[in-house]
C-alpha cells in the first residue's frame, strides 16, 4: 500500500444486461443520456454505489466496519428512552440533543408530533458512532439525568466505516465531520443506441371463470430495452487508507470487496419481472501515480448496429485502442494493469481481485 505508483486504481467494465429496467425515471421508464449524438441507456452512479454498498457480497466481506444512512437516529433514541422508563418529555428533549449532533433537526409539526426527532438530511453513521449514541443512551437511562455538552462532543468517533471512506460523507450542517469520497463512480452508459421499447401486460384473476367476465384483472405497461454498459471507477488509495485512520488492511479489504461488487452485483431494478443479474464481460483494471482518465470517449462513436456483429468484442477493441491511444499521446497513464476478459475465456477474477488490492 505504501507503493506511490499505486495512488489510482481505475476500473473500466463492460456488462451485458437483457432486455430490463435497471435504473428509473421519475416515470417509471428507463434511464437514458444523450451521448455522441444518440440515446444510451443510462444506470446512475447512485444507483450503482447503493447495490454495491447493500449487496450481500460487500456486506459479509466488510462487516463491522460499514456505516448505515439515516434520518432516524433521534426516534431510535427516544424509543430506547421510553423503553427505559424515561417520561415522554424527557425523552423528547434529550434524543433531540444526540440526534441533533449528527445534523439539523427538522421543524416541529402539529399533525406530526415526533417529526422533529427526524435530522433533515440523511446521515451516514459509522459502526463507533452507532456504539457511543448506544453507550450514552444507556448511561442517561440508569443515571436519569440528561446528556452533558462535553458527552455530546464524544459522540463523533474516527471513521473506521469503509462505506464512509470510499463513498463520502457529506454534512450541511456540520461540515466539521465531512469526509472526502476516494471512490468516484461514473454513469454507466450503454455503448451503443437503444430504442426504449413497451411491454403490455395483463394479470389473470385465478377465481375467474370467464363465464361473465373473461378480461384481465390488470392491464399494464412497463419500458425496457437491452444494453451492453461502459462503467467507470476511480479510488485514491492514498486518500482511502487516510479516511480510514491509517489501516491499510482494512483498505485493501474494502478495495476487492467493491472491486468485486461491481464485476458481480447487478441494479435490482424490476429484477423479478426481467430476471436480468449479470457478471462484468471485460474488466480491465489499472493502477498508477497520473491522473485518473474515463476511457468513455471509445464510445463516443457508438457501436454501429449495422455493421457489427460482434458488440463485446468490438466494445472490448474500441476500449483497449482508446487506452492505448492516451498512452500514445500522453505517455503511459499507468504503471500496471490486469484484465479479465470473458470473451475469450482469459484473465481470473482471483487474479483480478489480487492485483488491485495488493
Amino acid at each position: 500500500m505504501t507503493d506511490t505508483n499505486n495512488r489510482f486504481i481505475q476500473l473500466h467494465l463492460l456488462t451485458s444486461y437483457p432486455p430490463a429496467n435497471l435504473n428509473r425515471d421519475d416515470m417509471g421508464r428507463p434511464k437514458t443520456a444523450k451521448m455522441g449524438g444518440v440515446d444510451r441507456l443510462r444506470v446512475s452512479s447512485q444507483s450503482l454505489k447503493r447495490h454495491w454498498r447493500t449487496s450481500e457480497l460487500f456486506q459479509s466481506a466488510l462487516a463491522d466496519h460499514l456505516g448505515c444512512r439515516t434520518k432516524m437516529l433521534g426516534i431510535k433514541v427516544y424509543e430506547q428512552m421510553l423503553a427505559g422508563g424515561i417520561s415522554e418529555t424527557k425523552a423528547k428533549k434529550w434524543a433531540q440533543a444526540l440526534a441533533a449532533v449528527f445534523g439539523k433537526l427538522k421543524a416541529t409539526k402539529k399533525d406530526k408530533p415526533l417529526e422533529d426527532l427526524e435530522i433533515e438530511q440523511l446521515v451516514h453513521i459509522s459502526p463507533l458512532e452507532q456504539q457511543a449514541l448506544n453507550s450514552l443512551t444507556a448511561t442517561l437511562i440508569t443515571e436519569q439525568r440528561e446528556p452533558e455538552t462535553a458527552e455530546l462532543a464524544l459522540l463523533r468517533k474516527d471513521n473506521q466505516a469503509a462505506d464512509i471512506a470510499m463513498f463520502g460523507r457529506m454534512l450541511a450542517s456540520s461540515p466539521a465531520f465531512n469526509t472526502e469520497a476516494a471512490c468516484q463512480v461514473a454513469h454507466a452508459i450503454s455503448v451503443h443506441p437503444v430504442v426504449i421499447e413497451d411491454d403490455y401486460f395483463t394479470a389473470v384473476d385465478d377465481l375467474n371463470d370467464g363465464n361473465e367476465d373473461a378480461g384481465a384483472a390488470h392491464i399494464g405497461e412497463t419500458g425496457f430495452a437491452a444494453g451492453l454498459f461502459y462503467s467507470y471507477i476511480c479510488i485514491n488509495r492514498e486518500l482511502l487508507v487516510k479516511n480510514l485512520a491509517g489501516d491499510e488492511a482494512l483498505a485493501r479489504k474494502a478495495i476487492a470487496a467493491l472491486t468485486e461488487a461491481t464485476l458481480k452485483i447487478a441494479p435490482t431494478g424490476k429484477q423479478n419481472s426481467f430476471g436480468s443479474r449479470a457478471y462484468a464481460t471485460y474488466a480491465l483494471a489499472e493502477k498508477g501515480d497520473e491522473q485518473p482518465r474515463s476511457l468513455s470517449a471509445a464510445f463516443l462513436k457508438p457501436i454501429d448496429q449495422h455493421s457489427s456483429q460482434d458488440y463485446a468484442r468490438d466494445a472490448i477493441k474500441a476500449l483497449c485502442e482508446q487506452r492505448d491511444n492516451f498512452d500514445a499521446v500522453y505517455g503511459p497513464c499507468y504503471a500496471g494493469c490486469q484484465a479479465l476478459n470473458v470473451v475469450d475465456g482469459t484473465g481470473s477474477l482471483a487474479a483480478l481481485l489480487a492485483f488491485v488490492s495488493e
